[in-house]
């Protein structure tokens, strides 16, 4: 396995979690590393992604200043803490790993070829 997310559960609106994604050194150490999350009947969308190099970040703008991407370099883990959560944000989460991602494209799924298996997070109002 080369991506284990956790973390996920039941919380209340306003609320916070933290996801982890534990990965594979060899995995850990490609260009960018990513959340996403998929809500019932609707499409994967990007939450946040961090490069490897540089360790520039990207938000969402329906996350941008509530949640944060970070990692543990020693660790080999990655991190999404996730504070005043709303119902919108219930959805199966998604860590992902990908190389050459550019600009244009590292808020899509494309350069994403390692996935997680998922962890739900559901936000009760």
């Amino acid at each position: 396995v080369q991506l284990q997310a956790s973390g996920g559960g039941l919380v209340q609106a306003g609320g916070s979690l933290r996801l982890s994604c534990a990965a594979s050194r060899r995995t850990f150490r490609r260009d960018a590393l990513a959340w996403f999350r998929q809500a019932p009947g609707k499409e994967r969308e990007f939450v946040a992604a961090e490069r490897w190099s540089g360790g520039s970040t990207y938000y969402a703008d329906s996350v941008k200043g509530r949640f944060t991407i970070s990692r543990d370099n020693v660790k080999n883990t990655l991190y999404l803490q996730m504070n005043t959560l709303k119902p919108e944000d219930t959805a199966v989460y998604y860590c992902a790993a990908g190389s050459r991602a550019i600009a244009s494209t590292i808020t899509t799924t494309l350069p994403y070829d390692y996935w997680g298996q998922g962890t739900l997070v559901t936000v009760s109002s």
